[in-house]
């Protein structure tokens, strides 16, 4: 087991860096996944996790490995803010092993992680969480680019940089805008490479992922400028779902004037417990607390389970589909 998921590993890296060397496009980088079994995929999805096994970050990542294990999981997906308080300071930064490498030591766990930065991450260096040297470190850790696209056939899982939308964090001097600034031009260029990408996706689930919420009702709330940015891009081009962290819970929303559902999976370490927001969509589960969440998809289907630190299931979440809708 152990070589051939060192063989798994070995080939996403190396498709990864070769898509980084190779000519730059106005296209998002592309990691190719297919699934190991025929017809389904499983994943994990978890956020807000990197605090050195503190704040039961260590229990969570016990259940994560029995749901893991279950599951035969595909790969895990990391909602950002992945080392607290500020990110790594370079790739030999021991705070990397200590919130990752020694916390997630479960078998079904040694698979690729697809990471995108949080605004934690963005107050260290930012660019050493993408350096391929981190992966000499724990070759699982795959932070591929600022944002990328990760083509598993069954689903797209389009890996969003949220943290230079957020207008505030730039009149703060802490953050790594490096490769980063002039803010508009980023966004701009973003924003129009995730919307050639969604309109040319033909998988059966579109599904996004960034690390700040565009609709929420725990701590943080909504994210305007994502509202304004992010969201109409989404609704318009068949997006299913939008996975996030940095609100430290775990929730379920539906949009009230699409079809697209809020997953909210920030719950990998420290929880804020009793602190909620409005928001006019509707909320269809929340919980501020600890846990994580599994996603099994096969081309028609797609079953959500949001977990709590005991592994106890708090909600569940089914979509159906047939292979011929289309977006």
């Amino acid at each position: 087991m152990a070589r051939v998921v060192g063989i798994l590993l070995a080939a996403v890296v190396a498709a990864a860096t070769a898509s980084l060397l190779a000519p730059a496009t106005a296209e998002l980088t592309r990691v190719e996944h297919p699934p190991k079994t025929e017809g389904s995929l499983n994943i994990l999805a978890v956020g807000d996790w990197g605090r050195r096994g503190q704040f039961n970050q260590t229990l969570v990542a016990e259940q994560m490995g029995l749901v893991g294990e279950k599951l035969d999981i595909d790969f895990v997906i990391s909602t950002g803010d992945n080392i607290y308080d500020d990110g790594i300071a370079n790739t030999s930064d021991p705070l990397f092993k200590e919130c990752f490498t020694n916390i997630y030591t479960a078998q079904s766990l040694q698979k690729p992680w697809y990471i995108v930065l949080g605004n934690h991450d963005y107050t260290g260096n930012a660019l050493a969480q993408q350096d391929p040297a981190i992966r000499e470190v724990d070759s699982r850790y795959l932070a591929i680019a600022k944002s990328f696209i990760v083509n598993s056939e069954i689903a797209d899982f389009f890996l969003i940089d949220t943290s230079p939308f957020y207008l505030k964090y730039w009149n703060s001097s802490k953050y790594d805008w490096r490769n980063v600034a002039p803010r508009d031009t980023y966004i701009e260029t973003l924003l129009k490479d995730l919307d050639n990408a969604l309109t040319q996706s033909e998988a059966p689930w579109k599904i996004v992922v960034g690390h700040h919420p565009i609709s929420s009702g725990c701590e943080h709330g909504n994210t305007t400028e994502l509202q304004q940015l992010l969201r109409p891009i989404l609704e318009a081009r068949g997006a299913d779902m939008y996975v996030n962290g940095h609100d430290h819970c775990l929730q379920h929303i539906s949009s009230r004037n699409s079809p697209v559902q809020f997953m909210t999976s920030g719950g990998g370490s420290k929880a804020w417990a009793g602190k909620f927001k409005t928001t006019s969509d509707k909320i269809e589960f929340i919980y501020d607390g600890q846990g994580f969440v599994s996603m099994q998809l096969s081309k028609t289907e797609a079953h959500l389970v949001f977990y709590d630190v005991a592994g106890n299931i708090l909600h569940t979440y089914d979509s159906t589909k047939t292979e011929d809708d289309e977006h």
